[in-house]
């Protein structure tokens, strides 16, 4: 097998550092042989737990990757998220939350081993699977393929990322031990010459650790594997005895390990929240490592998609949008609590290994904070901005913008009536009429047509349209513009010319320079609030009783919140808070006179019977 011509004999000639300060002065070499991973020559299991460094505050990363080697894990597993490092073109970002040098210099001082998995394409229900939006201005530009276009762009950000990361891989001194090719693409395609291409991106610009692989489901793996590299498979609870077995009849040789064993699950809105068997995903665990497999924990800490960056799943029928949190039932949870799941992996990975553990450190106390009664309120229509004039629909790509809401808005003639049909409804939709709300179309409901009553007098039509996360897995990625991306007729007609408002709510938009009152508001209203801190700790903001929209914190964009369900909280790290007086706004796309929101030290379940009345 070239698994071990190339992969092996080049491996093991490096000379590395293993991570941590006490081992600064040890030598090692790694590579694979026809069964094993390996250090020193020697066979090597990778116990590893996933965690991603834009999904835990950075001033809490330590105290994560601390937890992850107390749970008697040698290694820690990150993708690197393109759209939160490139959020607009040429201009690269790996300062505060972004800086992921500093996240796995940490993790080397905790002891563990880093798994690079740089895509560029990464899923893991982030929007759009990581690329970043502005890629799809360009209506003819094809993502996941050799489209010179996207290579070329993958190129320019792979070269700032090796900057970066190159003195990190492990035959620097760094702790990467391996690198990821690709992601999961046999469940997208089977173009060899496209991963190919990834492969030798990544050795080009200095991403190549010792230990380069593919993963797969175990009955893709032909689709998306390389025949130079080891390839590892994806499975959930309760699948991994079927799934090495079925492994082990198309890949006979090479190492075992499962790249991501899904130790959890994510939630949509609309659907309950997900848990899996704490004791059977145990057990699994132990059956895995007893057979010297290598093993990922996918979430170890799943932590927040903070701000606008939940992803969603689609058939290209069914659209289901993430939550804001991706707590994932993971055995830390959200908050960094240490779950019975943790102490039972904990138990399982002891009694395999032999290991003595170290204690984990004592996780946050959470503390409940007043805030403010008198609220303050914006309107939405009063803090528009200028708009631009077109005469056909224009997305948020055409308009330089990726996250947050569009209002489009054209003049009806006197008697215009009918059904109204949004083609291409990218996500959710309020609509009004003369600045009264007519409806809503929701696409996670396949909904797209209403109808319009008539008047004897012409009317102002606004449909206001929200992003609520782009499509992160399938070929639906390809065409996951926002927005309006078809036409708008109504009764059979298209209508137009256009005002379309470019709401991003950030930068010339930033709520935070609206004017507030105590006036009231009516229709898709902001609320200033202040929460008062007299210590930062960690909290829940409680959104329970309010319907769709989302909150900053001291103008940190928090994340979303829908009545629908199952979340009707977010967590809100002590480490945002500042001693004193702390600024949240919400907007809530209802709008009323006071909305609820108030503190609470747990996760808010589901809201209380009176608030759902609200």
């Amino acid at each position: 097998m070239r698994i071990l011509s190339v992969a092996f004999a080049a491996a093991v000639a490096l000379v590395l550092s293993l991570p941590g300060a006490a081992a600064e002065a040890a030598q090692h070499t790694a590579g694979v042989d026809s069964t094993h991973f390996l250090v020193d020559g020697k066979p090597f299991q990778i116990i590893s737990g996933e965690m991603h460094y834009p999904r835990i505050p950075r001033p809490y990363w330590k105290d994560r990757l601390q937890k992850l080697k107390a749970m008697g894990l040698n290694s820690v597993t990150t993708y690197i998220f393109w759209n939160a490092h490139e959020a607009t073109p040429g201009r690269y970002d790996f300062t505060g939350q972004n800086d992921v040098a500093e996240f796995i210099r940490e993790a080397q001082q905790a002891g563990l081993y880093v798994i690079l998995r740089p895509g560029p394409y990464v899923c893991a229900e982030w929007e759009l699977g990581g690329y970043p939006a502005w890629l799809l201005k360009d209506r003819s530009i094809v993502l996941r393929s050799r489209d010179p276009k996207l290579a070329a762009a993958t190129d320019a950000w792979f070269t700032q990322l090796g900057k970066q990361l190159q003195p990190l891989l492990l035959q620097n001194g760094g702790p990467i031990l391996a690198t990821q090719v690709e992601n999961e693409y046999g469940s997208f395609g089977d173009d060899h010459k496209y991963m190919e291409s990834i492969h030798t991106m990544l050795e080009k610009h200095g991403l190549a650790a010792p230990i380069l692989y593919t993963a797969d489901g175990p009955a893709l793996v032909p689709k998306g594997s390389l025949p130079e590299l080891p390839a590892v498979i994806n499975f959930g609870t309760g699948e991994a005895r079927s799934s090495f077995a079925e492994f082990a009849t198309i890949r006979p040789e090479g190492p075992r390990m499962s790249g991501e064993y899904w130790a959890g699950w994510f939630d949509h809105w609309g659907t309950k929240h997900e848990t899996r068997a704490a004791a059977t995903e145990a057990d699994e665990l132990g059956w895995m490592l007893q057979q010297g497999y290598s093993v990922n924990l996918y979430m170890a800490d799943g932590g927040t998609s903070f701000g606008w960056m939940n992803g969603a799943n689609s058939d290209g029928k069914n659209y289901e949008p993430d939550t804001t949190s991706y707590d994932y039932d993971a055995p830390i949870s959200e908050n960094g609590d240490l779950t019975p799941k943790y102490f039972a992996f904990r138990d399982a990975i002891a009694k395999t290994t032999g290991a003595t553990l170290v204690a984990p450190p004592a996780s946050a106390k959470r503390k409940t904070f007043a805030v403010e009664a008198a609220i303050q309120s914006a309107s939405l229509w009063a803090n528009l901005p200028e708009p631009v004039l077109s005469p056909t629909l224009l997305t948020m790509e055409d308009l330089d913008q990726s996250y947050g809401y569009v209002l489009y808005a054209t003049r009806l003639a006197a008697n215009a009536g009918g059904e109204l049909k949004l083609d291409g409804l990218h996500d959710y939709t309020q609509v009004y009429l003369d600045r009264k709300l007519a409806g809503t179309l929701d696409r996670r409901l396949n909904q797209s047509s209403m109808t319009l009553p008539s008047a004897v007098v012409p009317r102002t039509l606004e449909i206001l349209v929200e992003n609520t996360g782009r499509v992160n897995f399938k070929p639906v990625i390809r065409t996951e513009r926002k927005g309006l991306t078809g036409e708008v007729m109504l009764a059979g007609a298209a209508l137009g010319p256009w005002q379309i408002y470019s709401l991003p709510l950030s930068g010339t938009t930033d709520p935070a320079s609206f004017a507030y009152s105590t006036s009231g508001c009516s229709g898709p209203c902001f609320y200033h609030a202040t929460l008062e801190a007299d210590v930062p700790a960690d909290t829940y903001l409680d959104l329970s009783g309010n319907s769709k929209g989302f909150v900053w914190l001291n103008k940190v964009a928090l994340g979303r919140f829908w009545n629908v369900g199952p979340q009707y909280s977010l967590w809100t790290p002590g480490a945002w808070l500042r001693r004193g007086p702390n600024d949240v706004i919400l907007f809530d796309l209802a709008g009323r006179n006071r909305p609820h929101l108030s503190s609470s030290a747990e996760w808010v379940a589901a809201p209380t019977v009176a608030d759902a009345a609200k």
